[in-house]
């Protein structure tokens, strides 16, 4: 899988969890500062990505998820193992 589909696809499990509109998350985008996304939403965000992947995260890797590009080398990290 690519990693501009992987960052489609995950932008749009994030936006749809946080709701709002894809196009204000970026790569870069901070989850917690910049769209008030709390724990249990970052833990929704990974257990989102895991169904869709069909992989098991670490939770303790839910702190290293900061940004759209966090979620999306977590992801890559695991799908590729």
């Amino acid at each position: 899988m690519t990693t501009d589909k992987l960052f489609v696809e995950i932008r749009a499990i994030v936006a749809e969890i946080i709701e709002v509109e894809e196009e204000e998350i970026q790569g870069d985008t901070k989850f917690r500062e910049d769209l008030d996304v709390d724990s249990m939403k970052a833990l929704e965000i990974l257990v989102a990505i895991e169904k869709k992947y069909k992989v098991k995260i670490d939770e303790g890797r839910l702190k290293d998820i900061k940004t759209l590009n966090d979620s999306v080398g977590l992801a890559r990290e695991y799908i590729e193992r």
